[in-house]
C-alpha cells in the first residue's frame, strides 16, 4: 500500500505488526473505522442539534414523537424504541418539559399512566430540525454512490445482526 492511501488505522497496523502482533488487522481496521465515522457523525450531529438549542438526545425523543406519528406516547414506549434506560428518558423529558417542547399528561382511564406528547413548539421546531438533520446526513455520506450505500447499509445489518446475536450467546 502506497502511503499516500494510508491512513491512521493502516498506519496503526503496522506498528502492531512491527512488535509482533499476529491477529486479523482487517478486524480491527473495520472496528476502528466504524468508531471513527460513529464519532464524526456523532460530533456533527450534535453541532447541528445545538443550532437548534437540543441536547444530544433531546432530538431523538422529538424525532420519536414526530416518526410514530400518534398523539400520545407512554416514556416506556419511548425509551424501547430508543433503546434507552428509564432514568436516561426521565431527564430527557425534563428538560424538554421545562423548554416547552413536550408536555406529560395522566391517563384518564389509568392515572399511573403517563403520555407524552409534542406541544406546538415542539411539533414547530422538530418540522423544522429534521430536514436538516437528514439533509446532514446525506452531505456526510455524499462520497459514496448510492448503489455502494445499500450495499454498506446491508453489510452493517448483517454485521450488526450477527454481534447482537453473539452477544445474547456470550450472556
Amino acid at each position: 500500500m502506497s502511503p499516500q492511501n494510508m491512513d491512521d488505522l493502516d498506519v496503526i497496523m503496522q506498528q502492531w505488526k512491527h512488535v509482533g502482533l499476529e491477529t486479523d488487522a482487517d478486524a480491527i481496521k473495520v472496528v476502528g473505522r466504524i468508531l471513527r465515522i460513529a464519532k464524526t457523525i456523532e460530533q456533527q450531529l450534535a453541532e447541528l442539534h445545538r443550532t437548534f438549542d437540543l441536547k444530544p438526545g433531546e432530538f431523538d425523543v422529538l424525532a420519536t414523537l414526530k416518526r410514530e406519528n400518534k398523539c400520545y406516547l407512554t416514556p416506556s414506549e419511548l425509551y424501547q424504541s430508543m433503546l434507552l434506560t428509564s432514568g436516561a428518558m426521565t431527564s430527557r423529558l425534563d428538560r424538554l418539559e421545562q423548554k416547552m417542547l413536550i408536555q406529560r399528561k395522566h391517563c384518564q382511564q389509568d392515572r399511573r399512566k403517563v403520555l407524552v406528547s409534542l406541544t406546538s413548539s415542539g411539533k414547530k421546531l422538530i418540522n423544522t430540525a429534521y430536514p436538516a438533520h437528514f439533509v446532514l446526513l446525506e452531505k456526510l455520506l455524499s462520497s459514496i454512490e448510492n448503489k455502494d450505500k445499500a450495499l454498506l447499509a446491508n453489510l452493517l445489518k448483517s454485521t450488526l445482526a450477527s454481534i447482537d446475536s453473539s452477544t445474547i450467546d456470550t450472556l
